[in-house]
């Protein structure tokens, strides 16, 4: 057997942990979203049920793994050496795909992904191999194509049945119990936590555990020939099981049916999608096995077709368990799982907050047909009959910003409604991504329940329409990518295999940084002290200030510097760092200042007032500052003409001048002793005179053709941000002064 064989078994392992670890990054969201989004349990809690979901459905994945091996092409028309190969370009893939979504927080499809790698690899190779023996075959000798097209066209149609389903029963659930539903919930709560559980119970043992030793074929006929029967006898059990805990032992039932569904999706996540990720593995050790057992009977391996892949699978329960084990500490450790559930959150949130996506045509398009057909509904609509429907719509206050994302009932809709259409989905033998389901379903279920309000409707719906884009590219990026990966190795041979892992190594690095930064992003965007009365917001404008002011004189002061001297990458760090501040108070005043000033408690009108004007003017500074870098680095960039020295005395006199005013005024606030702001007038009037003085020499030069248009336009432009920066700047120090003033 040649030793390269042992090595492509080695770097499918390699690949099969990895692809774990991002897989389950991806996947985590189908049974996390909705115990996250309700904060049914401390996170310890939901992570604990959704492990042990994890480790047994695990354990019993072995009758899933048969898809790797023969689920989109015939392995007795590939030899030994073309299926390894196949199976390494699908791994290679995978790996590297899976975590680019994970990366940019994107819930995808593991199984849509395999799929597609395992087709486009299985093509490519059958057309390599027709071209190098030059054969006349047909590729559907190869390629089981009725077999992948039903896969496409049952995961396709499930996106829009999931949307509808969920949005309909979340319309009808909200209108039975309100969002006041403690009350309802006494007497109906019972019968909902058993319909709810029967359909998870349903869910858990025909889609979660179907297909492995766990229940045996004599045991499901008996399922199929009796489900409507079994059906009725659970509903009876759990409605009394249910009625009983809430009743007599003040159990709350909700909790219970939300982590009985967590667990049962987290079950037939690890049973059914284990094979996405070590499936590839276990299929290219299997025919690693048989070929040295051929070899070791005199037989030649370049000779050997993989015909016995379509043989009965047997998995050692070892690589299950080893399986099982790395996808919880996955489950546990993984920041970019935390990012891919974070992105469904929020787009099914009730309420507003920092939007993670902006507005599209599309999106706006969506909205406004969507306000047209409401607004027709509501002119037909009874007016009791509106008055009844707003009644059971209307919202219970926020109290804090740590509340849950939205309430137990939306949550066990979710769950019930994924495990019911899964179920249904199973039984008639259609195949259907967890993935679609889940995230389709939370989707229906916002959008019905009015989370996606005037507020936040273009956003949310940007994301979502992002996310389907997503699972289409999935598709097409995996089947694509895969042949190219296949072709390369059947090319290339061990030279490409070391290649390629060099690669995936890269990459892994790559992206790994990108989600630092962009995790640092999201943070900034949302790290703010919860303020909840008026001496903690006065001294929190105040230390915020001195930190802020700080950093914008130093941004600008480099920024003069970086003219100068022509200085490009001080220049292109400049302009990160600004435009980082400016989206920073940008976001502060579109999502924080309204909801801080309905958390204080006993504030006057006044502080509020001046509180306003202060992020107002903070966001004024750093959008001046903002376009004073960007276009210094677009100038200086372009490989445009420096400043002269007449125009860097003029410019470094203004801002020299606005430089001194601040650091003044960062130093009265060090001192909490705002005094001798009167006496900075006459520095004030100097930077004015400064500015005129600067803007009428440069006119001149311009005159004179002395100074290009370029440079003319990029000098007037920093200029007149500078007279906005300590315009802004003396309104700023106004401000504070009466803001602390009102705490003395």
């Amino acid at each position: 057997m040649d030793s390269i064989y042992i090595v492509i078994v080695l770097v499918l392992l390699a690949l099969a942990a990895m692809d774990l670890v991002v897989g389950v990054a991806n996947d985590a969201v189908n049974f996390l979203n909705s115990s996250i989004g309700s904060k049914v349990a401390p996170m310890w809690v939901i992570l604990t049920v959704a492990s042990v979901g994890v480790i047994i459905g695990a354990m019993f994945s072995t009758g899933m793994m048969e898809i790797a091996r023969s689920g989109v092409f015939y392995p007795e028309k590939f030899t030994f050496a073309s299926i390894m190969m196949l199976f390494l370009a699908v791994m290679i893939t995978d790996v590297i795909l899976l975590d680019v979504f994970n990366t940019f927080g994107l819930p995808t499809s593991t199984t849509v992904s395999l799929v597609f790698e395992l087709l486009g690899a299985a093509v490519a190779v059958a057309l390599f191999t027709i071209w190098q023996n030059n054969e006349t075959v047909d590729l559907a000798e190869y390629i089981n194509t009725a077999k992948a097209l039903k896969i496409i066209s049952g995961i396709f149609v499930s996106v829009l049945i999931s949307f509808v389903v969920g949005s309909v029963v979340m319309y009808i659930s909200r209108l039975i119990f309100s969002f006041n539903y403690k009350k309802s919930f006494q007497y109906l709560g019972a019968i909902w936590g058993g319909i709810a559980l029967t359909a998870i119970a349903y869910f858990a043992i025909l889609k979660g555990l179907k297909g492995t030793t766990l229940i045996s074929k004599e045991a499901l006929v008996y399922l199929d020939q009796h489900t409507g029967l079994i059906l009725l006898y659970t509903f009876a059990g759990m409605t009394a099981l249910m009625a009983l805990l809430q009743h007599l032992f003040k159990v709350k039932i909700l909790t219970i049916i939300i982590l009985a569904g967590t667990s049962a999706l987290a079950l037939s996540f690890a049973g059914n999608d284990l094979v996405n990720f070590i499936g590839v593995f276990m299929a290219g050790k299997s025919s690693f096995d048989i070929a040295s057992a051929f070899a070791a009977q005199g037989g030649d391996i370049n000779q050997l077709y993989m015909g016995s892949l379509n043989d009965v699978v047997v998995v050692d329960w070892r690589y299950l368990f080893g399986a099982g084990v790395i996808m919880v500490l996955a489950l546990w450790f993984s920041k970019k799982a935390k990012s891919v559930t974070k992105t469904e959150v929020n787009l099914s949130r009730q309420g507003e907050g920092v939007e993670q996506f902006s507005s599209t045509k599309a999106s706006r398009s969506l909205v406004r047909n969507a306000l047209n057909i409401s607004k027709f509904i509501n002119y037909i609509t009874p007016v009791k009959v509106k008055s009844f429907i707003e009644s059971r719509f209307k919202p219970l206050e926020k109290k804090q910003s740590g509340d849950p994302s939205f309430d137990m009932i939306r949550a066990s809709v979710n769950l019930t409604v994924a495990a019911a259409l899964i179920s249904m989905g199973t039984s008639l033998k259609l195949p259907l991504s967890t993935t679609y389901v889940t995230f389709m379903v939370a989707m229906g279920s916002a959008l019905a329940d009015r989370a996606w309000g005037r507020e936040s409707a273009v956003y949310r719906i940007t994301g979502v329409l992002t996310v389907i884009s997503g699972w289409f590219l999935t598709a097409f990026v995996a089947f694509s990518a895969s042949a190219i990966v296949a072709l390369i190795l059947m090319i290339g041979g061990i030279y490409a295999i070391i290649g390629l892992i060099i690669l995936v190594v890269a990459l892994l690095i790559q992206f790994a940084i990108v989600h630092k930064k962009r995790e640092a992003r999201e943070e900034q965007k949302t790290s703010t002290d919860i303020i909840t009365n008026e001496t903690e917001l006065i001294n929190s404008c105040s230390n915020e200030m001195e930190e802020a002011i700080s950093s914008m004189v130093r941004i600008y002061r480099s920024t003069i510097e970086g003219v100068s001297n022509e200085d490009r990458k001080l220049l292109n760090q400049l302009q990160r760092e600004a435009n980082a501040i400016y989206l920073k108070y940008k976001n502060r005043r579109h999502y924080e200042v309204v909801p801080t000033l309905k958390r204080i408690q006993g504030a006057s009108i006044e502080t509020e007032q001046f509180y306003i004007q202060i992020i107002d003017y903070f966001y004024e500074i750093s959008k001046a500052l903002k376009a004073m870098t960007e276009a210094s680095f677009t100038y200086i960039n372009d490989n445009h003409e420096g400043f002269s020295k007449e125009q860097m005395v003029d410019l470094k006199k203004l801002s020299e001048a606005v430089i001194d005013v601040s650091n003044e005024f960062v130093s009265m606030i060090q001192r909490w002793d705002y005094s001798e702001l009167e006496q900075l007038k006459a520095k004030r009037q100097l930077i004015s005179d400064l500015y005129a003085e600067a803007t009428r020499n440069q006119i001149k030069r311009a005159k004179s053709q002395t100074s290009g248009t370029r440079n003319s336009i990029l000098y007037l432009s920093l200029l007149n941000e500078t007279k906005l920066i300590a315009m802004q700047s003396s309104n700023l120090m106004k401000s504070q002064r009466r803001l602390v003033r009102l705490l003395k």
